[in-house]
């Protein structure tokens, strides 16, 4: 047992020493691969540290060439500058003797012409004192000479030019007119308002009522004068508004139908005719925008454009002038150019004033400008609405060619109804007109005012003022009378030499 502890004790000794010897070899091998690593590692940064070294050796070669060239190109550039320095130096010293000869050739040119001066004041002289006659005198003279002698040859040009012009105008204008009115048909004459109603005789006693209650508060509700007595057979409507008007008319009719005649069956029946003459008016001004194909119009405009329906001017319905006017104007825009849409409009809408005239004091052409102002009408359509009678000069197309169309509406045969009476006033006055220049034997109107007949003394007036006198009597014509269409002026200078053989 003992023996068996020796054996196994001598055993664990025999182990224990293995294992240290074990260690010491281990630790050994340990120890030289780090040595071997480390010298290793010295011999790569030794390898690194001369690759670095190198690598900055040509660095530094690189850039001390870069800087040499570098230097070499500024030894260049200010050898340049030099150069162009002193090349400037040259041309400043050139300049300046330049200059001082232009002095020097200056002063000697204004020498001479000193010296040219005073050699023209003297040749004057002399000439004045050959010929006798100033310098102020000669100049006359020679103007009147040369007048004298291209009078003739300038009356003759201007005539030759103004007939070319004139020609080529004509049927241009002509050409673009008739294929406008070609175009257009339309009724002669246009039906007046209404201002009677018929109605039977029996039946004025009621409208009149009793003590006239009646016919008073049909007066006090509608504003109308109403005529019942005067006229056998009808009852007369008297007012200055034409819509007024409509309303008392459409009122009686309403109460003729239903019978019963009293303040208060007036009182609805003038309610009820106001709002029928309202959609009427509305419904009118509609219907003529939407048959010129004018859209986007304001519901207020188009109720003003169609109370035109219940206005007439001359006799002729201004709506279905403005409604005429507008088919036209819209032909010739397309042929001269112009912007089509604004030329309709502004001619549909260029007598609405007229439908307000008796509520607002103006021109009517200033009150139809004023209103489309108000509704943000666009402002090249209200110059050309505003125009149209040259209250203010027309300065765009469209202008002038609603000036021009509503010439031609209203002129055309059987549009207005004129009486003798104004018609013989028109004649006269154009004939005054003409008269009241200095140099006119005699004037007489002719074409029923579309031309006046200028005849003049030949001795006080020659050729070229004939001409300067009928542009003046045009101007004067345009400027103070109201008249439809273009009116002709004819100056004629005639001379005759009488003699007698014996």
């Amino acid at each position: 047992m003992f023996i068996a502890i020796l054996v196994g004790v001598a055993g664990l000794a025999v182990g224990a020493g293995g294992v240290a010897i074990y260690s010491k070899s281990k630790e050994k091998n340990a120890a030289d691969k780090a040595d071997a690593l480390l010298g290793k590692a010295k011999k790569e940064a030794e390898k690194l540290v001369l690759d670095a070294q190198k690598d900055a050796l040509e660095v530094k070669s690189a850039a001390k060439k870069e800087e040499d060239e570098h230097r070499r190109d500024i030894k260049k550039t200010e050898a340049r500058l030099a150069e162009r320095e002193e090349n400037l130096d040259k041309k400043f010293e050139q300049l300046d003797k330049k200059s001082d000869k232009l002095d020097r050739e200056t002063k000697e040119l204004d020498a001479l012409k000193g010296e040219i001066k005073d050699l023209r004041v003297k040749q004057q002289e002399k000439l004045e004192k050959i010929a006798g006659l100033s310098k102020a005198d000669a100049k006359e003279k020679l103007f009147q000479m040369t007048e004298r002698d291209i009078k003739e040859d300038l009356i003759g040009l201007i005539k030759k030019e103004q007939e070319a012009i004139s020609h080529e105008a004509e049927e241009s204008a002509a050409a673009i007119l008739v294929a406008a009115m070609e175009r257009m048909s339309s009724e002669v004459t246009a039906d007046r308002t209404v201002t009677a109603v018929k109605i039977d005789d029996e039946m004025k006693g009621r409208i009149i009522g009793k003590e006239g209650r009646n016919v008073q508060a049909l007066q006090a509700a509608t504003g109308v004068d109403f005529l019942v007595d005067d006229t056998p057979g009808m009852v007369v409507l008297s007012s200055f508004d034409p819509v007024r008007r409509q309303v008392a008319r459409a009122a009686l009719e309403l109460l003729l139908k239903d019978g019963r005649i009293n303040p208060s069956s007036i009182e609805n029946a003038v309610e009820k005719a106001t709002k029928l003459i309202d959609k009427e008016a509305t419904r009118a001004g509609e219907d003529a925008a939407r048959e010129v194909g004018v859209t986007g119009l304001p519901h207020d405009i188009l109720h003003i454009l169609g109370e035109l329906k219940f206005r007439t001017s001359y006799g002729q319905n201004v709506l279905l002038h403005s409604v005429e006017m507008a088919h036209i104007a819209g032909m010739i825009a397309e042929e001269v150019g112009a912007d089509v849409r604004i030329t309709k409009t502004a001619t549909l809408l260029h007598d609405i004033g007229k439908a307000v005239t008796h509520k607002i004091e103006g021109k009517h052409t200033e009150i139809g400008a004023e209103i489309a102002r108000k509704y943000g009408i666009n402002e090249r359509i209200v110059h050309a609405m505003e125009a149209h009678h040259e209250d203010i000069e027309p300065t765009t197309i469209e202008a002038v060619i609603v000036k021009i169309v509503d010439a031609i509406s209203a002129a055309r045969p059987g549009a207005r109804n004129i009486s003798a009476e104004n018609f013989a006033e028109r004649m006269k006055e154009l004939e005054n007109v003409a008269l009241s220049f200095d140099g006119i034997d005699k004037a007489y109107a002719l074409q029923a005012g579309r031309e006046i007949r200028v005849v003049v003394e030949p001795k006080q007036i020659d050729d070229l003022t004939a001409f300067k006198l009928a542009r003046d009597i045009a101007d004067k014509i345009e400027s103070t009378m109201s008249y439809p269409g273009v009116i002709k002026i004819n100056v004629i200078r005639e001379t005759r030499a009488i003699e007698y053989a014996k």
